[in-house]
């Protein structure tokens, strides 16, 4: 059976198992992939080419790399893993179980694609990312990664000395806002009826930040609501009155992508506040399912790219270790044998 590689150039050949098969290609994924491959591991990363920065114009606070846009920095990430012998293809999974271990008892997993391909490996390492999640609110789905942001390290440069609007929607979005009020001197801040004790609004006048607890309606574009273009025009309430704002700020509820991941059993726990779940993990993301590691936003929600880089470096690197240790183990076992 054959696929296209992400970047269509060419066509491989699945192999019947590698060392490691790596869920996700973004810069987790892929930093893991380099670290692997890098050791002379077969690695093949599956990518479903949905990023989680996909809407983002350029990548910031990554030193060497700052404002690059995110669709190239991941064609560098590629073709340097291909460099080195890893395979990575288009995909998604739809089913990843243990398999049988070995005689040894060393893990072994098997893997389907949605276009019913059948991998087997040794060791996985699942860097599916997240998906955010918005506040229900009328208009402001639209503007997603660009004038609705959520990460002041991200997009706070890019967005400072615009009026801003916080839209809160927990304990959270309270030091969202002392975040944001460093960016601009215009900062509003939407209750969306959460609580708001007379401290902190103390603390929010002290620093000049406009609180309004009347309900939100919606979010209004310049070009009247319509699906494409436009800009934001400002907040509009349940009374009727529109609180202009040209960048909207929100916390969003952060869920780690478990798509296809049931059968492994990994352990996920909740975020505080109720801002989402992640997988649980302990030490260079290891999971408590042998053989399975954990890197990026799956496991970290709040890493930049350069942290979930990073992350996958130090879990590419933990399982090459793991590896080495199982193939000795191998080794010895075939020569007690002969």
């Amino acid at each position: 059976m054959s696929v296209t590689t992400v970047d269509a150039k060419s066509e491989t050949e699945y192999e019947s198992e590698y060392d490691a098969v790596v869920i996700g290609g973004g810069a987790a994924g892929l930093n893991g992939a380099l670290m692997l491959a890098r050791s002379r591991r077969s690695v093949l990363v599956i990518d479903s080419g949905t990023p989680r920065n996909a809407p983002a114009e350029g990548v910031h606070g990554l030193l060497g790399q700052e404002g690059v846009p995110p669709t190239e920095l991941l064609r560098r990430g590629r073709e340097e893993v291909r460099g080195y012998g890893g395979r990575i293809v288009s995909g998604e999974v739809t089913d990843a179980v243990p398999a049988d271990p070995t005689a040894e008892g060393d893990p072994r997993f098997a893997v389907t694609l949605a276009d019913g391909a059948l991998l087997r490996a040794r060791r996985l390492l699942v860097a599916t990312g997240l998906r955010d999640v918005l506040p229900d609110v009328p208009g402001l789905a639209r503007h997603w990664g660009h004038s609705v942001v959520h990460c002041p390290y991200c997009h706070g440069w890019e967005v400072r000395d615009e009026p801003i609007g916080i839209l809160a929607v927990g304990p959270a979005s309270v030091h969202h806002a002392l975040l944001f009020r460093q960016l601009t001197d215009d900062l509003v801040y939407f209750t969306r009826g959460t609580e708001l004790d007379e401290d902190t609004r103390a603390r929010f006048a002290a620093r000049a930040i406009r609180v309004v607890d009347t309900p939100v309606a919606s979010v209004e574009s310049t070009d009247g609501g319509g699906i494409e273009g436009g800009a934001i025009e400002g907040v509009r309430l349940t009374d009727g009155r529109t609180v202009p704002r040209r960048v909207i700020a929100v916390a969003t509820t952060m869920r780690a992508r478990t798509d296809g991941l049931d059968g492994l059993k990994l352990p996920t726990e909740d975020l505080p506040g109720g801002m989402g779940r992640h997988f649980a993990t302990g030490p260079a993301g290891a999971t408590s399912v042998p053989g399975v590691w954990v890197a990026g936003n799956a496991t970290d929600p709040a890493a930049q790219v350069g942290a979930s880089a990073a992350a996958g470096a130090l879990a590419g690197a933990h399982i090459n270790a793991d590896l080495a240790t199982a193939d000795t183990s191998a080794a010895l076992a075939a020569t007690l044998l002969s």
